[in-house]
């Protein structure tokens, strides 16, 4: 097997067309990676791209960048994007901006990740060759700055600020690198002005727990922005490759921007659950739009037995247009079609047209009968249509004013056609209905993941959204190993506890000397009577009462996963996996008895592309079986990215609101990464992260296993805020003993 991957990839090497002898060392672990998330065919094209980038002649460090960045680009954006990629490059070095290719190509994963779809970011490349052909002096810091653009503005955002710069400097060239480079007040003042709306990346996450959570579907949310079509402006739909949404959204009628998204994926989950596709072979073209009419206010409807609260969302985003505004030398359907839908949303809508009552009763007596009956939209449509068709509706000029609720979707989804279509832009091209997405996520997906900054200690500035994080509950195993564990220390179990006795403070405390309380204070009250004997004023403090009194701790342990930990340490007989299994119960074991809530998590990682972070017991569940399953189920691999799983777990201890806060950290070694060459790189990420957790008011202390660790540690967690542990053997006895001594 080993021959035929080495014959494999010897094969993959020959028809890459590039002699760059630093090839060969990163060759194989790039085209394992281009294919697991590319077809063959794709990797032909990443192959054929790298070949073009190699043979510009512009350096060995281009082809190694766009061999191991462009399989990231395609994870977010597809495989067919790549080759538009390689022609960029050659382009770039044919107007002579060829210092502007490495930045691009390094900056491209980012960029990608927060557009997450291939039109999106052929507009970006398009922005590009033109940027080098109107700013040949700012491409370079144009390509540098990409990714901070994007993390504050749409794609129609960053156009508009590049079309400024390049309008405004098209005769001052040499100050071009100041703008494109953040440099002057202007381009601050310009990104502002762009940095309007909601940006769907900057609620990613929330949005897609919100349909997971409420509508249970897993959809994949598609942004598109409307900057580059002014002609023709997209609107929200559904199809086979998920929900289709704005990038960014402004407010409207008091709405904000968050709440305008889950108005629309509402309204589109709806339609995934309940709507099934007609024939629209079957249908006018008339008699689609009183169907798609029908059929809005049905799932709405359904939807709104769910989850009352969205009519009011609904209602304010939907137009109501007034019974007079269609001129006679307009087609007036869709005006009708909209007073006729804004009287199905709401009830109290205020018209008086017979026959808009007419048919909101008969549309209210069926989804009384039956609510799931697909054919009320088009029986109801097809009779609306026959009793109201009048001969102007075919006059060539339709009124749309008041006629399109920007929250629904343009309604592709319901339609099926017998015929395909050549065209791409044709409404109708996807057929969607087909293949859209329904019923629940698939258990092996996991939450959404997160996104954090990770610090460039050379440039001392964030990169952002640099690193993705996932999460997901630890599988469990065999709950009684723990208590194995548990049982081979029960003398230093019961050592524990008779200390935690001690350090847990009397939970009731007297306080005395009091105008009011629980009781009287005799000593106090005899006092008195014999000052008002003696003709003197008493002290009328005479009560007495008794206050709850205990530690306000809370405590998060994070435990390094990497590959190390399977080793086992020289003077033990079990690998620092299995010595961290038995620390984490006894400190679980001591935590309990002291009745200090707390959290165990465990983080391991692949690159930037994939910290995985594992939750083995939350703050809101007690110390028993299941916590102690997914401790034994605990298992470890890959390497050591510290700064994310910092932030992950800050942000877990931050909720807390006790009035200390401890994140411990176990681990056995410097953070470390397969991507990350330089040394420092992680450490400096790590210290930064530590850095802003102790300006939220947390408290890190580090627990290290390597012999080694006083070259590093005290860099990462500050001259006080660790210890090592040279007996590593000794780590069962002593992980509950340091949290004890930081807690006393």
């Amino acid at each position: 097997m080993a021959h035929k991957d080495a014959r494999d990839i010897a094969t993959a090497r020959a028809r890459l067309r590039c002699s760059v002898e630093q090839v060969d060392a990163i060759f194989p672990d790039a085209l394992a990676e281009a294919r697991s998330v590319m077809s063959e065919a794709g990797v032909e094209g990443w192959l054929d791209g790298a070949s073009i980038v190699c043979n510009l002649g512009r350096g060995t460090d281009l082809v190694l960048i766009f061999l191991e960045e462009m399989p990231q680009v395609a994870r977010h954006c597809g495989e067919t994007i790549i080759p538009a990629v390689a022609e960029v490059a050659r382009m770039l070095s044919g107007m002579a901006v060829a210092g502007a290719i490495a930045p691009f190509l390094s900056g491209l994963p980012a960029v990608a990740r927060r557009l997450g779809d291939t039109e999106l970011l052929r507009q970006w490349l398009q922005l590009v060759v033109r940027a080098a052909r109107d700013a040949p002096e700012g491409i370079g810091q144009l390509a540098r700055n990409a990714p901070f653009l994007f993390s504050q503005l749409s794609i129609g955002g960053v156009k508009n600020w590049v079309d400024y710069g390049i309008r405004v400097y098209a005769t001052q060239s040499w100050r071009q690198p100041d703008y494109f480079g953040l440099q002057t007040a202007d381009a601050h003042a310009a990104l502002q002005r762009e940095r309007s709306g909601t940006l769907y990346i900057d609620h990613e996450r929330a949005l897609q727990l919100y349909e997971r959570s409420l509508w249970g579907l897993g959809a994949r949310f598609r942004p598109y922005s409307e900057a580059f079509d002014e002609l023709r402006r997209a609107r929200p739909h559904l199809d086979r490759l998920g929900f289709h949404i704005p990038d960014v959204y402004e407010d409207e009628n008091g709405v904000c921007g968050l709440d305008r998204y889950r108005a629309a994926i509402a309204h589109m989950a709806a339609h995934a659950l309940w709507s099934k596709p007609f024939l629209a072979d079957n249908f006018s073209p008339f008699q689609h739009l009183a169907i798609e009419c029908f059929e809005d206010a049905r799932v709405e409807a359904l939807a709104m037995m769910r989850y009352r609260g969205l009519r009011r969302l609904w209602t304010a985003l939907h137009p109501r247009p007034e019974p007079d505004a269609c001129p006679a030398d307009h087609s007036c359907i869709r005006h009708l079609l909209a007073m006729l839908s804004y009287a199905l949303l709401d009830p109290g809508h205020g018209y008086d047209d017979p026959m808009i009552e007419k048919y909101t009763a008969r549309f209210a007596a069926r989804m009384a009968a039956d609510p799931h009956d697909v054919k009320i939209a088009p029986q109801l449509g097809v009779e609306w249509l026959a009793e109201n068709y009048v001969h102007e509706f075919r006059l060539p000029r339709v009124w749309f004013r008041d006629t399109v609720a920007s929250y629904r979707d343009d309604n592709r989804y319901l339609w099926v056609f017998l015929e395909d279509t050549d065209d791409e832009d044709d409404f109708h091209s996807d057929h969607g209905a087909r293949d859209a997405p329904r019923g629940p996520a698939g258990p092996d997906e996991g939450l959404p993941p997160r996104h954090y900054p990770e610090w460039d200690h050379a440039a001392q500035s964030y990169r952002p959204d640099w690193v993705t994080l996932f999460e997901r509950i630890q599988p469990g195993g065999d709950a009684a190993e723990i208590d194995r564990l548990l049982q081979k220390h029960a003398l230093l179990v019961r050592r524990l506890k008779r200390i935690a006795d001690v350090l847990k403070p009397q939970l009731r405390q007297r306080v005395r000397h009091q105008e009011s309380g629980d009781e009287l204070d005799l000593d106090m009250a005899v006092r008195a009577a014999i000052d008002l004997r003696m003709g003197i004023a008493p002290d009328t403090r005479v009560f007495q009462s008794h206050m709850r009194h205990g530690r306000d701790i809370s405590m998060l342990l994070l435990l390094d996963l990497s590959e190390s930990v399977k080793d086992t340490p020289p003077g033990a007989s079990s690998t620092i996996l299995h010595l961290t299994r038995e620390a984490t119960a006894l400190l679980a074991e001591t935590t309990q008895a002291l009745n200090d809530p707390f959290a165990i998590a465990g983080f391991h990682s692949n690159t930037r592309f994939e910290v995985r972070y594992n939750h083995i017991k939350g703050f809101g569940e007690p110390w028993g079986e299941a916590a102690k399953a997914r401790l034994a189920g605990m298992e470890a691999g890959l390497s050591t990215r510290m700064g994310a799983a910092l932030r992950r777990a800050g942000d877990a201890l931050s909720e807390r609101r006790e009035a200390k806060r401890l994140l411990l950290v176990l681990t056995d070694g410097a953070p470390h990464d397969i991507d990350v060459s330089d040394p420092d790189h992680l450490r400096e990420d790590a210290r930064k992260a530590v850095i802003e957790l102790q300006g939220r008011g947390l408290d890190v202390f580090c627990i290290s296993l390597d012999a080694r660790a006083d070259d590093y540690v005290a860099q990462i967690f500050g001259s006080a805020g660790y210890a090592v542990l040279d007996r590593i053997a000794r780590l069962p006895e002593k992980l509950p003993e340091i949290f004890m001594t930081l807690t006393r």
